[in-house]
């Protein structure tokens, strides 16, 4: 911890004072904007006065500037530089090694401003965009730390104890389509559709929760409740 915290006041004492860079109408227009930080995040470039702001986990930033196109963010502990990719000439955020200042990579990728991830869909209740962003996760990394079965499921009652049915479905349903065989899921799923009043659907998702474990005992309860009623 001790040398960390040197190595921090390090860092913070030759990259301290920012230079005063004249950034031109050019540079501004090809620099700004989101870039993809990774599958559930993005940096906002942004300039404001001639000034170099990030947006970045909620926050406003403004990092140490070097030069035209390369800054150092306090905040991610990492030497930036905007970088254009020889091949395919997209635009990047690359980090530049702390021992070699020529070398630089293509780690974050520049898109279009209106890019989402699938937490922001989700955020502004557009379920079928956060549906597919969640699935083509799932498809290239099934333990991917962006899919969390108790967090959407924590999302979903939050819907509920607002009577947002509709959209406690919507939520349980992606749910459903991530997590196919976990019985809590179909229960969840039910759970919403009884307190919607649609208990035909609360009945075929409480028997799928059932079937897929024994000792679901709410389950249980309901789906022996309803065939007594039919």
């Amino acid at each position: 911890m001790k040398n960390s915290l040197i190595t921090l006041f390090l860092v913070l004492a030759v990259f301290g004072c920012s230079k005063n860079v004249k950034y031109t109408p050019e540079h501004i227009k090809q620099t700004s904007g989101r870039y993809l930080f990774n599958q559930e995040e993005v940096i906002d470039v942004y300039y404001d006065d001639n000034d170099l702001y990030l947006n970045w986990k909620s926050g406003r930033i403004k990092p140490v500037v070097l030069d035209e196109n390369t800054f150092f963010v306090p905040d991610m502990y990492k030497k930036l530089r905007f970088v254009v990719h020889p091949t395919t000439k997209k635009r990047y955020l690359g980090i530049v090694p702390d021992d070699d200042d020529t070398k630089v990579d293509y780690a974050y990728l520049k898109v279009a401003d209106t890019f989402k991830t699938p937490s922001m869909y989700l955020k502004n209740k557009q379920y079928d965009e956060a549906i597919a962003g969640y699935m083509q996760i799932h498809q290239q990394d099934s333990t991917s730390m962006f899919l969390n079965e108790r967090r959407f499921n924590s999302i979903g009652y939050g819907l509920l104890r607002e009577r947002d049915y509709d959209n406690a479905i919507k939520v349980f349903q992606m749910n459903v389509a991530l997590y196919p065989l976990s019985d809590n899921v179909y229960d969840s799923l039910a759970d919403a559709y009884l307190r919607s009043g649609d208990s035909l659907q609360a009945f075929t998702n409480y028997q799928k929760a059932l079937q897929l474990n024994a000792g679901n005992e709410r389950a249980r309860t309901f789906v022996e409740n309803y065939d007594k009623k039919e």
